[in-house]
């Protein structure tokens, strides 16, 4: 069914029908979630709200006709445009009816104001009206242009409010209902309806007749119902809503200048998000884009880095710079490098300083006291769907990422299997390494090709026997939407059991990241290993930032 025999058919059913305003295509969108039944696409509000000027034929009939597309594209509802006097004579008629069909447009409404037209609201504005004869032309042409047999034409009469009496504006309506009108306007800004009122007595029923009760709101709908009219349009209150709601949160602004004192009287972003369709572009993001696409990332950056004292006295070690950017900003430019945008970094350490653009915060401002496991989960509500975790002291090839990205396990972790050749060189640095043993390590010898069998996680951490290690986690892991929902109800479970010992850590609390993947593991839930070959650096000590400046070239 097309929105014209939509329309067409909703005005057939018994009793009145009522129509709002809308000036753009969200106000179209509020106006159907509402649950109102008809959009009118009124002239008043589109010049107001789209150019602020007045509503006196200043917008031409291609811009008015752009908006209605756009507020027709953007809801299931029929739409009636308001198109003034036509835009011109009966020839700029045929055009305007062509133009609103293609818009996809259900009806138009066609006023006999003269061209340039004043608007009818405007007090003391002087008002011409052009012949019967002229106005009954344009209502002909407008017939014989539609395509679609259901569009419907709307003419609309002035006569009342020119002050022109009740027998011209019967006389005009009976005129323009013989030119083939399906629907007759009847206006009027009497400050009661009894103008309206006495027209509707009046009349022979020949036409179903629309009235816009702007200037007399005091009208009931039972009252309209009860005297025949068949189409109500309110046609600008959701505009001067919208207005005066702007002015008091504006005006609040101004005076507090502190975005919370206006937070009662606005809407979550959520409730845009809701009405602009963010659910269905992450849905067909999800379905048709590079599985980069639909992947957040969670940096968790909130230590404070003693280790590299007194290179963080004055700044996080997500912040330190090599060679002009910091780690952060080397990671965010690898992670945009593979198609990544969604970005989340949980903060603790001087967060004030973590302060770059187009990434959201969570903050763990317990982080002398707590693991890199409470940090991960101060952005629980951020661990779902598709899931990268990354430390914030790696740096790292886009390749390294690009392999991960492929896996299709619920969960998977990136292993460097250079460590079962750097061993001796790595081991009498005496610092922190997460190692792993793995189910099919790949076999000794200096050279071998990389492994696309599938291999897992059997032990992971910091106390793992360096002669039984077969890699080193790199501090990089992948969660698929049901692998994110794994590691929530993990962690729901060891909260619930009391937060007490978990595998390397004394409490929960303290617990390091390896110990959630370790208790995955024990579980019984496989944890996917992906190897690399180098292609990564850590910086957890000078001596690593010092390879770093000299690794990076500039």
């Amino acid at each position: 069914m097309t929105k014209a025999a939509q329309l067409r058919a909703l005005l057939h059913r018994p009793g009145l029908v009522a129509a709002v305003g809308a000036h753009d295509a969200l106000s179209a969108k509020l106006i159907e979630a509402a649950g109102f039944p008809v959009v009118w696409a009124s002239s008043f509000t589109v010049s107001a709200a789209q150019r602020a000027m007045p509503d006196v034929n200043l917008l031409t009939m291609t811009e008015n006709v752009e908006v209605a597309r756009h507020i027709n594209d953007a809801i299931t509802l029929p739409v009636i445009a308001d198109c003034d006097n036509g835009y011109g004579n009966a020839v700029n008629v045929i055009r305007t009816v062509e133009e609103y069909e293609k818009a996809g447009v259900a009806g138009i409404s066609i006023e006999d104001n003269v061209f340039p037209k004043t608007c009818s609201l405007y007090p003391g504005a002087r008002r011409e009206l052009a012949s019967v004869e002229e106005h009954s032309g344009k209502i002909r042409a407008a017939k014989r242009a539609q395509r679609d047999p259901d569009f419907v034409v709307i003419a609309r009469t002035e006569a009342l409010i020119a002050g022109w009496g009740m027998a011209e504006a019967l006389k005009r309506a009976h005129a323009y209902a013989d030119a083939g009108a399906d629907m007759i306007l009847v206006h009027s800004k009497a400050p009661t309806a009894a103008e309206v009122l006495e027209f509707m007595a009046r009349w022979d029923g020949s036409k179903p007749i629309v009235v816009v009760p702007t200037l007399y709101p005091s009208v009931s709908f039972e009252e309209l119902e009860a005297a025949g009219v068949k189409l109500v349009i309110w046609a600008n209150q959701a505009l001067r809503g919208a207005v005066k709601g702007m002015q008091q949160t504006l005006a609040l602004l101004q005076r507090t200048k502190h975005l919370e004192s206006v937070a009662p009287t606005i809407v979550a972003l959520e409730e845009i998000y809701r009405h602009v369709g963010v659910a269905e572009f992450r849905a067909i993001e999800a379905e048709f884009l590079p599985r980069a696409a639909n992947v957040r990332a969670i940096i968790i950056a909130a230590g404070s880095g003693k280790s590299l004292l007194p290179l963080t006295e004055d700044r996080p070690k997500c912040l330190l710079d090599i060679k002009g950017r910091t780690l952060l900003e080397r990671q965010l430019e690898t992670l945009r490098e593979c198609g990544l945008h969604d970005v989340v970094v949980v903060r603790g350490y001087q967060k004030a300083k973590v302060a770059l653009s187009g990434i959201r915060y969570y903050d763990n401002d317990r982080y002398e006291e707590t693991g890199e496991l409470a940090s991960l989960f101060a952005a629980e509500q951020e661990l779902d769907g598709r899931v990268l975790f990354l430390y914030s002291d790696i740096l790292f090839d886009p390749a390294v990422l690009r392999k991960l990205l492929r896996s299709r396990a619920d969960v998977a972790i990136v292993v460097d299997r250079a460590w079962m050749d750097q061993r001796d060189r790595l081991l009498p640095l005496a610092k922190p390494l997460d190692l792993v043993v793995t189910s099919n390590p790949p076999p000794p010898g200096l050279r071998s090709l990389p492994s696309e069998d599938d291999d897992t996680l059997v032990r992971v951490g910091q106390r793992v026997p360096p002669e039984e290690a077969t890699g080193e986690f790199i501090g990089m892991a992948l969660f698929s939407e049901r692998g994110s929902r794994l590691l929530r109800e993990t962690h729901e479970q060891l909260l619930r059991a009391g937060g007490g010992a978990l595998h390397e850590s004394e409490t929960l609390d303290r617990a390091a990241f390896t110990d959630i993947l370790q208790e995955l593991v024990t579980q019984g839930h496989p944890v996917s290993c992906v190897n690399v070959y180098k292609g990564w650096l850590e910086i957890d000590t000078f001596e690593d930032y010092q390879r770093a400046w000299a690794e990076i070239r500039k």
